[in-house]
């Protein structure tokens, strides 16, 4: 690397370091609003997580700059507070956190990419260096929502093949002579081993009744958590039954009969489809492979014996 491009390099990163630090200045909350911040959380008790202890410092070390990346009305009014619901992550250091990451990724990401370009000596010219920049910062951008969204996907897909046997026993307890809430007291002990997201879930909907919340509207909540259509139409077929005055325990029995045989198909419609994502892998991967071990002996045969002797040669 010669000495030009040294000092080239040295020039870009000051700069970026004199944006980033100019942001995080007129970002960086006044006085009185840190005091309202440290006076609006709760002390943390001393047997925290480290992972909460990790969150919130990531939280606290992006917090100015998260809110490049944070939506213009708000995280509270945003479609995103709800996905956060769904992956079950209600750390109040999680969106900042997040916003946090993004910001830092979308910008450090780029820097990277064209340090290692200039010390591989790579370096791609004009509208091909800005095509490359803005492909690193777009996948640092959005890296974070391919995660949440997996997340989700993971969160939703347990709570989904966990919810039939929940019913099962909610059946059996409400047979035995216990309430509603009993018995969703007693699920969220039992289910804590198989399924600890539904098992939480259905703890915080015994919390809102105890604090008074009807529970057709801590149902919904629970619909609105979890965003599993199955959940949806089991709340919905809770009220009906409270509504028309129907057997609750006959609902349930039938409702989980119906949840099962859905696993049961969508495990079926999974293995079915198992064929078809084998014919790419077998058609690039392993038939090139058997056609080599199979045709290669013969080829090299003909080329020894065959072409020599057709082309005149002794």
């Amino acid at each position: 690397m010669t000495l030009a491009q040294l000092i080239f390099l040295a020039g870009v990163f000051v700069l970026v370091m004199s944006a980033v630090l100019g942001a995080v200045m007129m970002l960086r909350p006044s006085a009185a609003q840190q005091r309202l911040r440290t006076l609006d959380h709760a002390p943390e008790p001393a047997a925290a997580s480290a992972g909460q202890r990790w969150l919130r410092w990531v939280a606290d070390m992006t917090r100015p700059v998260s809110r490049l990346a944070a939506p213009e009305e708000g995280f509270e009014k945003s479609n995103l507070k709800l996905r956060f619901s769904h992956a079950g992550m209600r750390n109040p250091n999680a969106p900042a956190a997040f916003f946090g990451i993004k910001t830092v990724l979308t910008i450090g990401l780029p820097i990277v990419a064209y340090a290692g370009m200039v010390l591989s000596a790579s370096m791609p010219k004009g509208n091909n260096l800005l095509f490359v920049l803005l492909i690193v910062a777009t996948l640092g951008y959005y890296a974070p929502n391919v995660i949440l969204a997996r997340m989700v996907r993971t969160r939703q897909r347990e709570i989904f093949e966990a919810f039939p046997d929940a019913l099962d026993l909610m059946t059996v307890c409400v047979e035995a002579g216990l309430g509603t809430e009993a018995a969703l007291s007693r699920v969220a002990e039992d289910m804590g081993l198989k399924s600890p997201a539904l098992a939480e879930e259905f703890r915080l909907v015994n919390l809102e009744l105890r604090a008074g919340a009807d529970r057709e509207r801590a149902l919904r909540n629970l619909a609105i958590r979890t965003g599993v259509e199955e959940v949806g139409a089991f709340v919905t077929m809770v009220s009906q039954a409270e509504r028309f005055g129907t057997s609750i325990a006959a609902s349930l029995r039938v409702h989980s009969d119906m949840l099962r045989t859905r696993r049961r198909q969508r495990a079926e419609e999974a293995a079915a489809k198992i064929s078809l994502k084998l014919l790419f892998p077998l058609i690039f991967c392993i038939f090139p492979s058997l056609l080599v071990v199979l045709m290669g002996p013969a080829v090299i045969q003909v080329s020894r014996i065959l072409l020599p002797t057709m082309g005149g040669q002794p």
